[in-house]
């Protein structure tokens, strides 16, 4: 008999990188085919599921303006990466078969629905999977910060973040070989200790609205599925 599933409601924050893959810049199609499988069966499996995806595989407005790029153009520029990159899993999900919504924080109509938080708890209800694009809308926030908020948004069960390590170290374990890994961490650890999981602003929403926050890696083809049967995996942030 399969493992209970855990989460009634969850939101995945996908980096752009995560989209990479093997490519050097923009989608790498297996990446994103594999990405799009896992959250199906997830979603399958009676999860509702949201998803925020960031634009880093394509633009970075923060690395422009340090090279003295008006600073709120290269965040719109940003923006406008992850609604290409919300597209992309759009249609690799509907290839398999899910429906979807692509929700944007900034108007693009011709492309994609605004976001209004009913009608995404509405879709979601509805058994499709929600892709919340632009980030919050405003520049300086970054995805982490609008992964977040539609989190608490969406009243989601868990806050998912996906990324290329197994979870939180006290020092970079690429270049630190005894850096430790953190099983469970409070909102106010990550602050204090300024690990680097999520810009502060994300932990303090999530701190101050009680999401919890799992960071795992999502190279780990199943990890997905494993967390939502409640597994271990990774680190928790509550």
């Amino acid at each position: 008999m399969p493992a209970k599933i855990k989460y009634k409601r969850i939101l995945l924050k996908l980096s752009g990188e995560a989209l990479l893959g093997k490519a050097d810049y923009g989608i790498d199609p297996q990446m994103i085919s594999r990405l799009a499988r896992e959250t199906m069966e997830v979603q399958q499996a009676g999860v509702e599921v949201g998803i925020v995806i960031g634009g880093g595989n394509i633009f970075r407005g923060e690395g422009l303006a340090a090279s003295g790029m008006d600073r709120v153009t290269g965040d719109h520029m940003g923006m406008l990466a992850t609604v290409i990159n919300a597209l992309a899993m759009q249609d690799a999900l509907e290839k398999l078969g899910a429906k979807v919504r692509v929700m944007s924080a900034i108007k693009i109509n011709e492309v994609c629905e605004d976001f209004i938080r009913r009608r995404a708890i509405r879709h979601l209800e509805k058994g499709r999977i929600a892709i919340f694009a632009a980030g919050t809308g405003n520049p300086f926030f970054t995805t982490d910060s609008a992964a977040a908020l539609r989190a608490i948004e969406i009243d989601a069960d868990l806050l998912l973040k996906a990324t290329k390590v197994d979870g939180v170290y006290s020092a970079d374990p690429k270049k630190d070989k005894s850096a430790q890994r953190f099983e469970q961490l409070t909102y106010d650890q990550v602050i204090e200790r300024k690990l680097a999981v999520m810009d502060t602003a994300a932990i303090a929403l999530c701190r101050d609205h009680k999401i919890p926050l799992r960071i795992y890696d999502m190279r780990r083809e199943g990890d997905l599925m494993r967390i939502m049967r409640g597994e271990p995996i990774g680190t928790l942030v509550s």
